[in-house]
């Protein structure tokens, strides 16, 4: 465990990320959640991390004379060693329906010609895994995942767009990710989904969470007007 600043604590699993890793990060933040303590204000799960923001006002006040950071600690390597890996935790899986066509696909065919594939074949492999949120970051919503193929990998864009529309799928060296707000951008864009990811007015704002399993499913252009989107 590290300190991040005077009020966080950056617990690290691993220097690299895996499946078993990420099990393991899942299962210490379903503890974490569902042992609030007063001074925990909030966990932030990442691909090998997990950060935990907490009041060194309330830790202090309870435990004076000593270090708040050091307390926490001690509070948190005696949860964390409650946690025993023994199945995966259930996971939502979640459908994305993905228009792969025209101007919502701009670099489809730039990552096929990367990879000596049809952009028909690229359609297939993308649409053919189930992927892991191994976190949500850059922007609100946006999920980083995990599981997918390597042949159809693409470097990010030397020069990014100033705007990606929100929706739009794409891929940057060996991850895919959707973006849930129109931002700036240098994944490769292969397509997009009429499915807003995040509604900030919902009391879940983000549709997607860490642990979520997702598959992606192709549909046509009319079928993604159906959705009744407008750019």
């Amino acid at each position: 465990m590290h300190p991040l600043g005077d009020q966080a604590v950056l617990i690290e699993f691993s220097e690299e990320m895996s499946l078993e890793i990420h099990e393991r990060i899942k299962q210490v933040s379903a503890l974490l959640e569902h042992n609030q303590r007063d001074w925990l204000i909030e966990i932030i799960p990442a691909f090998t991390t997990i950060t935990v923001i907490y009041d060194p006002i309330v830790v202090f006040k309870k435990n004076r004379g000593c270090s708040p950071f050091e307390v926490v600690c001690d509070m948190l390597d005696e949860m964390i060693n409650r946690v025993e890996v023994k199945e995966p935790m259930r996971s939502n899986i979640i459908d994305i329906p993905v228009c792969y066509e025209g101007e919502l696909a701009p670099d489809l065919e730039f990552v096929a010609a990367s990879n000596k594939l049809t952009t028909q074949e690229v359609i297939k492999i993308h649409t053919s895994t189930e992927y892991t949120v191994y976190m949500i970051g850059f922007a609100p919503g946006f999920p980083y995942l995990g599981g997918m193929s390597e042949n159809i990998a693409a470097p990010r864009k030397e020069t990014p767009r100033l705007k990606i529309p929100a929706g739009s799928v794409g891929i940057a060296g060996l991850q895919t990710g959707i973006y849930p707000l129109e931002t700036p951008g240098g994944w490769q864009i292969i397509g997009r989904t009429p499915i807003p990811l995040f509604q900030p007015t919902e009391d879940k704002p983000s549709l997607l969470s860490a642990g979520d399993k997702i598959k992606f499913t192709p549909i046509t252009y009319k079928e993604y007007l159906a959705w009744g989107v407008t750019d």
